[in-house]
Formats: C-alpha cells, sequence, structure tokens
C-alpha cells in the first residue's frame, strides 16, 4: 500500500537492496521521541546507506498525520555533500537512543538544513489499517 504515512508491504531479502538487508533490525522506540541528538540512515552516494548526525529541535504533535516533529541536519559531510535535506531523503530512518523513533518526511524549502519527520507509531498505525484493507 503507497499511503500518506509510507509504503507498506512484505519484502523478501534480497529482494529490492540485498545490501540495506543485511545490517542488524533497530528496535522500534514507541512514544521515546525527544528533542536533542539524532541521526538518520541515508544513501547520497551509489548504494552507500550511511549514518548522518542530526538534531531534534521540536515535537510538532502527535496529532498531525505527518510533520510530528522537527530536525536539523547538523552533520557536517551531509552538509556539505547536499547543503542539507534534499529529494528523495524521504523516509530516511530517524534513529535516537539506538531506537528508530520515526522517517523524514518534509524539507523546510526556505531552510533545506530542516525538515520534518513521523512518528513510527503513526507509520505503524497506518501499516496496521493498509494491512487489515489488503486482506478485507
Amino acid at each position: 500500500a503507497n499511503t500518506g504515512h509510507g509504503l507498506f508491504g512484505t519484502l523478501s531479502p534480497g529482494e529490492l537492496c540485498p545490501e540495506a538487508l543485511s545490517g542488524a533490525a533497530v528496535p522500534v522506540g514507541y512514544g521515546e521521541i525527544q528533542t536533542g541528538k539524532a541521526t538518520i540512515l541515508s544513501n547520497i552516494s551509489m548504494g552507500e546507506v550511511r549514518e548522518f548526525s542530526v538534531e531534534i529541535v521540536k515535537i510538532v504533535s502527535k496529532d498531525r498525520t505527518t510533520k510530528n516533529f522537527r530536525i536539523r541536519i547538523t552533520d557536517p559531510v551531509l552538509l556539505e555533500a547536499t547543503g542539507g535535506i534534499v529529494q528523495g531523503m524521504s523516509g530516511s530512518p530517524v534513529i535516537q537512543n539506538g531506537r528508530l523513533v520515526g522517517a523524514v518526511t518534509h524539507v523546510c524549502v526556505n531552510e533545506p538544513t530542516e525538515g520534518y519527520g513521523i512518528f513510527i507509531e503513526n507509520m505503524l498505525s497506518a501499516c496496521d489499517v493498509a494491512v487489515r484493507d489488503a486482506v478485507a
């Protein structure tokens, strides 16, 4: 299902991107997000997924569909390479304290070093709905 909360379905190991599926699973951080340091996983050069530092600067709202928190790119390598959040980074996982807390969703057009993310619990809730609808 392709929804406003993300893509959902079943992907077999090696089916799409074998190198991305070789890493260890990251535990989900339900409701554990807070302002402060975090990282994103993103691919900015030919198939290499890397971890980049960001800061969660504001928790916006759990009631919103997607723009639940605001992030600022702080990683000097990422800033040098892209200038901030660019097209194709949507869906990049946001990890804080070793847990998956959300994903990048939007860039702030006037300030590309900042953008928004969606809470992982909102994504998983939408996934439950997508799976239920697909089975029905």
